[in-house]
């Protein structure tokens, strides 16, 4: 089969559709929104980082403007979506809980050599959690023998606690002010929901099609990473025979290195609007530098991982999303308890932005601030003050 030629801005149409930023509320208004924007992404990250508001509040809010961050504790507690660590940390859908068995499976044989001591410990925490129900890390005594020698330096009850949530005997659930807590999978998924192991063929697919759902346009790379806790998968073969079964394409993009891939039988005629989205460096968009630089020639990284002394954009940059071109990086910092949102630093990319542009970012802003519970907001530097001052005079008035 031939495969389809697009030009650059095709590819950035459907991708940003795919991530659910071809228009504003794309997925449309309240809770039923946030579970068909998590439905069709199949995961959104979590991130701890608060900044600003947590990556995955963050994520959904660019896409559900009238987003409650209340909403997704209830999407858990009716068992409609879970948490689990499949490539990263997130959020999936509770009828994608079958293709987490596999990745459960694989932390369990790599788990496999462990002390009688640690052993015993695991025995131990489950009885109690079976016997009393849900616990959290501050209810076992700190029973670490060395002094602590940094973040993942973890106590022993923590060790055991995150081993038994990764091969799945137990599950996190978190209460409001998203405190973990570790329960059964009895307690959290619900009776109806479908426990049977898939096979290698049906897990390599189900990889396939929710990365592609979810990217638009990727190479195998993307996928092979989704599935990379799953040693021996078979990504690559049935990739092959989906192309050949016309379920997946292949595509040549201007100015993209190949082979890459989109699912079969879909619109590409993508419309894109002018909406301008403030968006989490954890974002689905945002996650693979690789692609930004390929497909939007927008160089980016987080840089709260970066030495301060070598950031060149501030520690929790924000990249701007308009239309189709990243127009901006943005430092930003939420201060809570004075109500204020610190702008350190709104670097311009090296374009050229008219005035409607501006507009509907600043649109963007007021939303974003409140969404952090701000009242306020001071901004501190930017490499374009005319830019800036068109800006700062709209929330002066």
């Amino acid at each position: 089969m031939e495969p389809l030629h697009l030009t650059k801005l095709q590819a950035r149409k459907i991708i940003l559709n795919a991530a659910g930023l071809a228009r504003y509320a794309q997925f449309g208004f309240g809770i039923e929104a946030v579970y068909r924007f998590i439905n069709h992404l199949g995961f959104v990250q979590v991130d701890t980082n608060y900044v600003v508001e947590r990556a995955h509040h963050h994520a959904i809010f660019a896409r559900v403007p009238d987003y409650e961050t209340i909403w997704l504790t209830e999407l858990c507690e009716e068992g409609r979506v879970f948490e689990y660590f499949t490539s990263e940390s997130g959020y999936l859908p509770m009828d994608d809980f079958r293709f987490s068995l596999p990745v459960k499976q694989a932390f369990a044989q790599k788990y496999q050599e462990m002390s009688r001591q640690e052993q015993n410990l695991m025995q131990q925490i489950m009885d109690r959690v079976e016997r009393e129900g849900a616990v959290k890390v501050g209810d076992f005594e700190n029973d670490r023998i060395a002094v602590s020698n940094g973040w993942w330096d973890w106590r022993p009850a923590k060790v055991a606690l995150e081993r038994l949530y990764f091969e799945g005997e137990l599950m996190i659930s978190r209460d409001r002010k998203f405190h973990k807590f570790y329960d059964l999978p009895l307690n959290l998924v619900p009776q109806e929901t479908n426990l049977n192991m898939p096979s290698a063929q049906e897990y390599a697919r189900y990889i396939i099609k929710r990365t592609l759902a979810a990217l638009g346009i990727c190479s195998v790379k993307e996928m092979a990473w989704r599935a990379r806790r799953v040693k021996g998968n078979m990504i690559k073969t049935e990739l092959l025979q989906m192309v050949e079964e016309g379920l997946v394409d292949l595509v040549n993009v201007e100015g993209v290195k190949g082979p890459l891939y989109i699912l079969g039988r879909q619109d590409i005629d993508i419309e894109i609007s002018d909406h301008v989205f403030i968006l989490s460096p954890f974002d689905i968009l945002n996650v693979f530098r690789h692609r930004l630089k390929d497909f939007f020639a927008f160089d980016y990284q987080i840089e709260c991982f970066v030495p301060a002394a070598k950031r060149q954009h501030g520690y929790f940059s924000l990249p701007v999303l308009a239309g189709d071109t990243f127009i901006a990086r943005m430092d930003a910092k939420a201060e809570r308890k004075q109500k204020l949102m610190i702008v350190h630093n709104l670097h311009f990319e090296d374009i050229d932005i008219n005035t409607t542009v501006i507009e509907k970012f600043i649109e963007a802003l007021k939303a974003f601030t409140q969404f952090n519970q701000c009242h306020n907001i001071v901004f501190k530097r930017s490499n374009k003050p005319a830019y800036l001052n068109l800006i700062t005079d709209a929330f002066s008035d």
